[in-house]
């Protein structure tokens, strides 16, 4: 889909092409957008039209596995330790490795949190959405846990074995199951259930105000050329993260952040998030941790459902480090 002046190239990093959707000059601030499941680029059209405009460039790539990136087949390929090592390399192709500012949402923000305890370096202020940090359990590994606390229909869970929600995504097709999990505003656990994991009612799901048919149509045809298995190969390296990042138990983020979340999101309503955030534990782990935002009757895609006050706040927070 064009958009004006949103520019597009490829760039080799870490071994694989990866795409870039960029706008705004060579001599502003680097914003770098890093976005979640089931999206890419084209989740940030809001910001970077406006952060440009603010003088910013702002940079949204393809992580591995979704949109115009490769994605290599393994799950393993999908690691925290890889996806970091892709934006490091591209930090380093915008910039010559000077630090940027990040926004991240969703599985974006998770890898961004990792970026954050890996290269502190790396980032000058983060602007996390919907997602806050998580310590590494140091005796449980994250699916045996959620197996455990949620069930086995709970979401997470449900991804894990490859090739089988595939095909029950394929059933409904790449449109349905974008618009419905788009759509959903039900602040409990995501649930998918044997039968019908994606509703038996799908031609009643109405699109939001933020979502028109031709941005859906933007991301079907995306998902419909590269399949959902790269996205999802993100939730069945959870337990390899695990495994790989037993050094960091314990280590505390020491990067500038900002939290921003809506009050119905279902990442915020998981059971022990609120106590987390508001409680003590996410500012005793993120020590640089400036404020958490709760957005009023906001879901989980805060960035396109509520773009004009989430891109007044980032950029509030960034004119502090943008200089």
């Amino acid at each position: 889909m064009e958009m004006d002046g949103i520019e597009h190239r490829t760039v080799s990093v870490n071994g694989i092409n990866m795409h870039l959707a960029e706008k705004g000059g060579e001599g502003g601030p680097v914003v770098l957008f890093l976005h979640g499941f089931p999206e890419f680029w084209y989740t940030w059209r809001h910001q970077l039209t406006a952060f440009a405009a603010l003088g910013y460039r702002a940079v949204a790539p393809d992580l591995r596995g979704y949109g115009d990136s490769d994605a290599p087949a393994d799950a393993s390929s999908y690691s925290c330790l890889h996806v970091v090592g892709d934006i490091v390399a591209l930090i380093e192709t915008l910039g010559g490795g000077a630090p940027v500012l990040l926004v991240a949402h969703d599985w974006g923000a998770m890898i961004a949190w990792y970026l954050c305890l890996f290269r502190p370096d790396l980032v000058k202020a983060f602007a996390a959405l919907t997602v806050p940090f998580r310590p590494r359990h140091p005796k449980m590994k994250p699916v045996e846990g959620m197996r455990a606390f949620f069930g086995e229909d709970y979401y997470m869970c449900r991804f894990q074995e490859p090739g089988k929600i595939e095909s029950e995504i394929a059933e409904y097709g790449a449109e349905t199951v974008i618009k419905k999990i788009l759509a959903d505003r039900s602040p409990g656990l995501p649930r998918l259930p044997k039968e019908n994991p994606f509703g038996s009612n799908t031609d009643d799901i109405k699109l939001p105000p933020w979502l028109s048919q031709q941005d859906l149509n933007f991301y079907a045809q995306k998902y419909d050329k590269k399949g959902f298995t790269g996205g999802l190969n993100y939730y069945r390296a959870l337990d390899l993260n695990w495994e790989l990042t037993a050094a960091w138990t314990g280590a505390k983020v020491k990067v500038p952040v900002k939290f921003i979340v809506g009050d119905i999101d279902m990442v915020y309503n998981t059971p022990g998030v609120k106590e987390y955030v508001h409680g003590g534990g996410f500012k005793n782990d993120v020590p640089l941790l400036e404020e958490c935002i709760v957005m009023e009757n906001t879901g989980h895609f805060i960035n396109q459902e509520r773009p004009d006050e989430i891109n007044a706040s980032i950029h509030d927070f960034f004119s502090k480090f943008s200089a």
